[in-house]
Order: C-alpha cells, then sequence, then structure tokens
C-alpha cells in the first residue's frame, strides 16, 4: 500500500502540492504584474490627460475660426455693430501685429512664436498629468493655431497675414477669440505655478 502511495502520489502530500512554498518564476511572474500596475495606470490617466488638452484646443480653434468666418463674410466693410451701446462693439479690422495690436512690424516673428508655441505645448504634452495644465496649455494651443491659420493663409501673403480682429471694448484694443484663449491659458498657468502645480501633477514648496 505505501508502494502504491509512492508511485501514485497524493493530492495532500507537501510534495504534490509543491511543498506549500510558490515557485520562483511563479513568484516573479506575479511581482512584475503587481509592478506593472501602477505604470499602467499611470499612461492611462496621462492618455486622458492629453484627450483633454487636444479636446480643448480643437474646441478653441473651430470657434475661432468660425467666428471669423463670419466676421469675414458678414462684417468687414460694414459699419461696426453695437453690443452694449459704445462700450462693446463687434467691428472688423485687420491686424498684422501680435496680440491686442502690438508689433505690426514684426507680422514674420510672431508667427514664427506662434509656431515655437505650438511646437513646445506638443513636446510638453508627453510628460503631462495634470487636467488644469491640460486645459491651459489647450487654450494655449487653440489660440496659437488659430493665429497662425490666418498668418499663413491671409493677405498679404504667406506668413505675412494680417490676423482677423473683431471684439472692440470702448477704450480698449480689438482682439479675437485666439486672443482670448491665449490670455485666459496664461493667466491658468500663472495661477497653477503660484500654486506650485507641475504639467506632471506633483506639487512642489518652496
Amino acid at each position: 500500500m505505501a508502494e502504491a502511495e509512492r508511485i501514485i502520489g497524493t493530492p495532500d502530500t507537501p510534495d504534490a502540492a509543491g511543498n506549500g512554498r510558490e515557485r520562483p518564476d511563479e513568484a516573479a511572474a506575479a511581482g512584475a504584474s503587481g509592478a506593472d500596475e501602477p505604470a499602467a495606470a499611470g499612461r492611462s490617466r496621462g492618455k486622458r490627460r492629453i484627450a483633454v488638452l487636444f479636446a480643448v484646443a480643437t474646441f478653441a480653434y473651430a470657434l475661432d475660426l468660425i467666428s471669423k468666418m463670419i466676421v469675414v463674410a458678414k462684417l468687414e466693410h460694414h459699419p461696426p455693430i453695437e453690443i452694449i451701446g459704445d462700450w462693446l462693439k463687434f467691428e472688423a479690422i485687420r491686424n498684422a501685429g501680435a496680440a491686442f495690436g502690438f508689433g505690426e512690424a514684426f507680422t514674420v516673428i510672431f508667427t514664427m512664436i506662434a509656431a515655437a508655441v505650438i511646437v513646445v505645448i506638443a513636446r510638453l504634452a508627453r510628460k503631462l498629468y495634470s487636467l488644469p495644465w491640460a486645459i491651459a496649455l489647450g487654450l494655449l494651443l487653440g489660440g496659437a493655431l488659430g493665429n497662425l491659420t490666418d498668418r499663413i493663409f491671409r493677405a498679404p501673403g504667406v506668413f505675412e497675414g494680417a490676423v482677423v480682429d473683431f471684439i472692440a471694448p470702448k477704450h480698449f484694443a480689438v482682439f479675437n477669440l485666439a486672443d482670448s484663449a491665449i490670455v485666459c491659458g496664461g493667466i491658468l498657468i500663472v495661477l497653477l505655478s503660484f500654486k506650485g502645480l507641475d504639467p506632471d501633477g506633483t506639487v512642489h514648496k518652496d
């Protein structure tokens, strides 16, 4: 009987159950699986933040582009439209300078700066894990793309095109929705920096 049990083996014996210990290869596999879970979660979160960035940028860019198309078709070469009396009007103008009409002699330089901003944001997106930063950079990207489109495709020529502005508050420069997106994104970035929140989601104290 003892000889038969030795040959056949029984499931309750320590040898048949592996002596109650996990094999080295099984332990290594379990450890690797546990280590991969936080990394996979981080990658997934990063992809969601990048999706938010490009969604915000697309919305800002589309809104700016559509508004300019309407302004050029319906408002250019027509009298201004009063929105709030003399305090706020819609008035179509062509701006060869930077945001709010500054620096009209440096159109090509502003075009290069806008292109550089887009490249920097695209590179920064790879390390983006913060939702507020994703929104801020999305606003910057959408605004930069909006004005860069004008620089490239509008008269008087490629990289020298005049930007379409139409929002005209009293005692202030005329601007457009792309300018607004850039300013809002910049303000948000300043606030996040003061709070010590980095694009990768870490918080530091000075």
